[in-house]
C-alpha cells in the first residue's frame, strides 16, 4: 500500500508499513503548509488497526456511541465522538479504539485524529474485547494509554461479561482502577456512569439510563403514534361537533320556519279580525241609521195622528 507523497521538499517521510505522526520536535519545526501535507498523508484507513470482529462487537460499541452522541447533543455540549478512528500521537504507533471522546472541541467529521494538529489528545478511550487480543486491551493498552496521558480508559470484556475502568490522576503516569459504586463505574470525563445490564453496556446520568438510538427511535415512534392518535381523536371530535352544529342549525332553521309560519298565521288572523271589526262597525252604523230612521217615522206618524 502506498500513500500520496508530500509536495516539494519532504519534511517528514511516512512509512506505509508503520505510519506515524512526526515526533513533537519535528512537528514544531514544520511550516503550516508542511504540517497540512503531513496530516493529509497519514492514512485514514489501515485494516490491521481494527480488523472486523462481527455484529456482536459492532453492536457492543454502537449502542454506547449512539447514546453518547444523542445525550451530548441534547445537553448542548461540544464533544467529539468516534469509533475505530485512526489516532496519531507524536512518534507513536497508530491505534484505533472502539470508542473515543474528546471534550469541548468541534464535533465535525474527521478522517483521523492527529494530536499535534488538533492540539489535543484523547480524553477517553473504550475498547470492546470480544475476539481480539486480550493482552492488547487488558495489559498493553493500560500501560500505553496511561503513558500517552489519556485521562480515562474503559474495557468492556464482552466475552466474560465484565467491565473495567481506569483513571489517570493528575500528575501520575500510571492508571488507577475505577472502583464501581453500586454496580456502576463513574466517568469524570463524561459526567456519566457506565454499567452492565445483561450483555449490554449502558450509560447513566444520575439514576436515569441514557437511552440508546434504538430506544430513542422507539420512543419517537411511540410519540408519533400517540400524536397521530390524538390528532385523529381531535378530528373525530371536530367532526362530531360539526355534525351537532349542523343539526342545531337545521333545528334552528326549522324553528325559524315554524315561527315565520306562526307569524303569517297571526297576521292572517289579525287581518280577519280587522275585517270583522270593520264589518261590525258597518253593521253598527247601519243599525244606528235604521234606528234613527225608525225614530223619525214614529215621530212623523205621531204628528199626523195628533
Amino acid at each position: 500500500m502506498s500513500y500520496p507523497p508530500l509536495v516539494g521538499r519532504p519534511p517528514y517521510v511516512i512509512d506505509p508499513e508503520d505510519p506515524r505522526a512526526p515526533p513533537q520536535e519535528v512537528w514544531d519545526a514544520l511550516s503550516a503548509e508542511e504540517r497540512a501535507q503531513v496530516v493529509e498523508s497519514l492514512p485514514s484507513e489501515i485494516e490491521s488497526a481494527y480488523p472486523p470482529e462481527g455484529d456482536v462487537h459492532r453492536k457492543a460499541k454502537d449502542g454506547p456511541l449512539g447514546a453518547l452522541d444523542a445525550y451530548f447533543r441534547r445537553i448542548g455540549r461540544r464533544v467529539y465522538l468516534s469509533s475505530n478512528l485512526p489516532v496519531y500521537y507524536p512518534g507513536e504507533r497508530i491505534f484505533a479504539p472502539d470508542l473515543i471522546a474528546v471534550l469541548d472541541v468541534e464535533p465535525h467529521e474527521r478522517d483521523r485524529w492527529v494530536t499535534s494538529h488538533e492540539e489535543r489528545g484523547l480524553d477517553l478511550a473504550l475498547e470492546v474485547l470480544y475476539r481480539g487480543d486480550d493482552r492488547k486491551d487488558l495489559e498493553r493498552n493500560v500501560e500505553r494509554f496511561a503513558r500517552l496521558g489519556i485521562p480515562e480508559y474503559f474495557i468492556y470484556d464482552r466475552k466474560r461479561g465484565r467491565l473495567q475502568g481506569y483513571v489517570l490522576e493528575e500528575g501520575e503516569a500510571v492508571y488507577e482502577r475505577i472502583v464501581p459504586q453500586q454496580g456502576r463505574w463513574p466517568s469524570r470525563v463524561l459526567g456519566l456512569s457506565l454499567s452492565l445490564e445483561g450483555d449490554r453496556l449502558r450509560l447513566y446520568a444520575g439514576t436515569a439510563a441514557v437511552p440508546e438510538l434504538e430506544e430513542l427511535a422507539a420512543r419517537g415512534e411511540q410519540l408519533l403514534t400517540d400524536a397521530i392518535a390524538r390528532v385523529e381523536e381531535a378530528e373525530k371530535r371536530v367532526e362530531q361537533e360539526a355534525q351537532r352544529a349542523e343539526q342545531e342549525t337545521q333545528r334552528a332553521e326549522q324553528e325559524t320556519q315554524r315561527a315565520e309560519q306562526e307569524t303569517q298565521r297571526a297576521e292572517r288572523e289579525t287581518r280577519r279580525a280587522d275585517q270583522e271589526a270593520q264589518r261590525a262597525e258597518q253593521e253598527a252604523q247601519r243599525a244606528n241609521r235604521a234606528e234613527r230612521e225608525l225614530a223619525a217615522l214614529r215621530a212623523e206618524l205621531a204628528g199626523r195622528r195628533g
